[in-house]
């Protein structure tokens, strides 16, 4: 096996990446991103930009997407858990509308990576959670939009009780107002 395994989502082009950790007594060791061994496995965008947020249990953030200038991404926590959703956008696919969601933690050291043409949010299941990511365009604050997280639609199954229920969610306004995916 190369330094990252590419899991199939069922979703084209969405992958859930786990990297090869050398693991011992003093701790561990892991490569999140190589160029080259990251085409070996498929992916070839050229990520210009890398973001780091903090958030406390109970956030969640999205669906978040761009509409004139979308961005591919790759994503992992580094402290705490959340669930990662991503859903399907891309006019004409097969999937329009579907969503994959997946467990990212420090722990389990999943990546997730997200092509252009898709919403993504998250939901932190931690106490807090440290997530970082990278994306292949740089952020244009105007084009941004959203769909709201629960939209029948798309029907994404939460875990809400690993955060009390579903009245505990925090959200921003902006991500309370989205509209929905029709």
């Amino acid at each position: 096996m190369g330094k990252f395994k590419k899991i199939e989502t069922g979703i084209k082009d969405l992958y859930v990446i786990e990297p090869k950790v050398f693991e011992d007594n003093r701790g561990f060791f892991m490569e999140t991103y190589n160029k080259k061994d990251f085409k070996e496995i498929g992916i070839n965008e050229e990520f210009v930009q890398d973001n780091h947020s903090k958030s406390v249990k109970g956030v969640l953030r999205g669906l978040h997407f761009q509409k004139e200038y979308p961005q591919a991404k790759l994503v992992r926590v580094i402290r705490g858990e959340v669930y990662d959703v991503a859903v399907d956008l891309r006019k004409g696919s097969e999937t329009y509308g579907r969503y994959y969601g997946v467990y990212l933690s420090a722990e389990n050291k999943k990546q997730f990576f997200i092509p252009r043409g898709f919403a993504h949010g998250f939901l932190v299941i931690s106490e807090e959670a440290e997530f970082v990511y990278k994306v292949d365009d740089l952020y244009h604050p105007n084009d941004e939009s959203g769909i709201l997280y629960n939209d029948e639609k798309i029907g994404v199954v939460w875990p809400f009780e690993k955060i009390g229920g579903e009245q505990n969610i925090i959200q921003s306004e902006k991500d309370k107002n989205w509209g929905k995916l029709s």
